[in-house]
């Protein structure tokens, strides 16, 4: 059942281009274009590719004695590891472990809605989707202000640091502060606290792991992007869905939690956060194309993969893909969509960031006469083509 019956596109974000087109080719760059769904989830699934984009490029220049982040190793130390971590994100432990703060969080900044009469929702679901990944990742022991810290290292615009030119130096200094600032204001605090007594996080197991001190650093700060910024920029979009389209609002309060979760999967498919996912080939990678034809991509070479395209191919995804359908046939058995990626890095924490969206926008829309007051502005991360919705302000009470 969709929201709209004349094939329409039903998306709030325009990142201006059309979804569609060859599912594979190569530009005169050489990067290879991934738009079909087949093709992308072959790429992020085979084991002859690897992470590229994201700041890879950076992390390769770190000394080989540091271990890097999780999301920039592959292969079977990669492997290995999120087959530890695993536990950390299972539906058990997901429902046992953190729903119960997620409703309190999600009460706790509703409260502060209901008391001023309107607030910023992107404000309220930023504070919400930190002390969840604080929960998990360990950073319970934070000096006051790790909001502001966090807002300073994930700014709207970003700069290219260098060392040619005073735009250059500034941003290398900005950085060196921002990672300090959480170093010493967030990390640091909790890992004291974990070696004297370690508890059932991710801090802990990295330390039982031998990772030291700024190895969790890095590792916290790729978290931090996945669990806290993406999942802010989800609520506010499938806030704004739900504000705006009155019969999908009154199909989401009125289903159960697993059609719930499916609506917000769906709406997930079409704005995913993430709008690009670039992979380097390391050997020959074989690609389906259409009408049965293969391209092979040779080893070396970049696969750049567009999100938005993948989760609206009509052949995955059948008739109307650019609209709200959470039971559709799909012609996979996977989850609908690559939102959440595929393959070895597909994200771990899509079940919490799924539950948390849900019971905070249960919360919200049960409030007495909630509202949207002001629509977001839309921002663009051209780093990841990811949207950043701000300044939307909803208000509830009289």
């Amino acid at each position: 059942m969709s929201t709209t019956d004349d094939g329409t596109d039903v998306r709030k974000i325009d990142r201006g281009q059309d979804t569609g087109g060859c599912p594979v080719s190569r530009d005169a760059d050489g990067v290879w274009r991934v738009r079909g769904h087949a093709a992308a989830r072959a790429a992020l699934r085979s084991t002859d590719t690897v992470q590229a984009g994201l700041g890879v490029e950076t992390v390769e220049k770190m000394p080989a004695k540091i271990r890097r982040p999780v999301l920039y190793r592959d292969g079977p130390e990669h492997r290995e590891h999120r087959r530890q971590t695993a536990k950390y994100f299972t539906p058990r432990k997901v429902d046992e472990s953190y729903r119960e703060l997620m409703e309190r969080l999600s009460d706790e900044q509703l409260a502060k809605l209901t008391s001023h009469g309107s607030a910023v929702l992107s404000e309220l679901s930023f504070e919400l989707a930190i002390g969840v990944a604080c929960e998990v990742i360990g950073l319970t022991e934070s000096k006051p202000g790790l909001k502001g810290r966090l807002e300073r290292f994930f700014p709207e615009e970003f700069g290219e640091p260098g060392f040619t030119s005073l735009h250059g130096l500034y941003w290398v200094w900005r950085q060196a502060v921002n990672w300090g600032g959480i170093y010493f204001a967030d990390v640091l605090p909790a890992v004291r606290a974990r070696r004297e007594r370690p508890q059932d996080d991710l801090i802990s197991h990295l330390l039982g792991d031998g990772c030291s001190s700024a190895e969790i650093l890095g590792e916290c700060i790729t978290v931090a992007a996945a669990g806290m910024v993406t999942t802010r920029e989800f609520v506010n979009l499938a806030a704004w869905h739900l504000f705006t389209d009155g019969a999908l609002r009154e199909r989401y309060l009125g289903a159960d939690e697993p059609e719930r979760h499916a609506i917000l999967h769906e709406l997930l498919r079409l704005e995913p956060v993430v709008g690009y996912l670039k992979r380097r080939t390391t050997a020959e990678v074989e690609l389906p194309g259409e009408n049965g034809d293969k391209h092979v991509v040779p080893a070396g070479e970049v696969i750049d993969i567009d999100v938005s395209s993948t989760n609206t191919d009509p052949t995955a995804f059948g008739e109307k893909p650019l609209q709200v359908c959470p039971h559709r046939e799909l012609t996979d058995a996977t989850a609908p969509g690559l939102s959440f990626s595929d393959g070895p890095h597909r994200c771990p924490g899509n079940t919490i960031a799924i539950h948390e969206t849900d019971i905070f926008l249960t919360k919200l829309f049960a409030l007495p006469n909630v509202r949207l007051e002001t629509p977001p502005r839309t921002s663009f991360n051209d780093a990841i083509g990811g949207y950043e919705l701000r300044d939307m302000v909803v208000a509830a009470g009289e």
